[in-house]
């Protein structure tokens, strides 16, 4: 994918679309440190992708789990002392044998503890962060913009993957926005979470970071149009998105991708 200014709509869906393919010819292997409310959503739509989810978190185990995944999700939902022993022992591990890692700093607004760790954990340089706009906020201490979001990226040497109505993705030259997704993605419980592991997901599959993340984010927001279409609220929309993960091809992902 090139500079924005060059990228066509048509080339920024593609090559989502080929992602897709990659993701489910390679069922890549995902140990996701993540919160306990989401850990089961999270496990399915991960299995509903192609991919094969690990979630422990046992100090004595993690090493070992993380050294045979392929892609790394630390996500501070929870924050308890078992998750952040957890988070320290994985990201060491996940460095060292050079696997990508996904960092989601979930409610470092809410905690200034939380965004400490958040900050230090940015500091070893995760392959993308994935957030929100209050958090973005928290940690970055500026309003979010694109502007700030590139800064941010560039400064850190990261991929900003900002969501909101329109999600925006940098690596401080380029930038994409993704328009897909539906209100009722905001109204399940760890919807945000699995959308993290799935950016960690084409992080193994593709090594253009800003690619996987732009990917990640359409292929979410798509399966959640997919799944509003079949579903009368909230309860029957977790279920209808698992399923529309499931059946999600490349060519319904490239007519449907909303990307600028």
């Amino acid at each position: 994918m090139h500079h924005p200014k060059a990228a066509s709509r048509e080339g920024v869906a593609q090559v989502a679309a080929d992602i897709l393919a990659r993701l489910r010819a390679g069922s890549p292997r995902i140990h996701c440190i993540i919160n306990s409310v989401a850990q089961n959503f999270t496990a399915n739509v991960l299995l509903a992708a192609g991919c094969v989810p690990s979630m422990t978190l046992s100090a004595e185990e993690i090493g070992a789990f993380v050294v045979g995944a392929q892609g790394l999700l630390v996500n501070l939902g929870t924050f308890d002392r078992e998750r952040r022993r957890a988070t320290e022992i994985a990201v060491v591990t996940a460095t060292q044998h050079k696997l990508p890692w996904v960092l989601d700093p979930v409610f470092v607004d809410r905690a200034p503890s939380r965004a400490v760790f958040a900050r230090e954990l940015i500091g070893r340089k995760p392959m993308v962060v994935r957030l929100n706009r209050g958090e973005f906020y928290a940690l970055a201490g500026n309003a979010p913009s694109q502007d700030a979001a590139i800064t941010y990226a560039r400064a850190n040497r990261t991929i900003v993957g900002l969501s909101g109505e329109v999600d925006l993705i940098t690596d401080g030259e380029r930038v994409a926005t993704v328009a897909n997704g539906h209100p009722l993605m905001t109204k399940v419980t760890a919807m945000g979470c699995a959308g993290s592991a799935i950016v960690a997901a084409c992080l193994v599959v593709e090594p253009d970071a800003f690619r996987a993340t732009t990917a990640a984010l359409i292929i979410l927001g798509v399966a959640g149009e997919l799944a509003a279409e079949k579903s009368a609220g909230p309860g029957s929309f977790a279920t209808a998105i698992i399923d529309a993960f499931h059946s999600l091809d490349g060519q319904l992902l490239a007519a449907r991708a909303k990307v600028g």
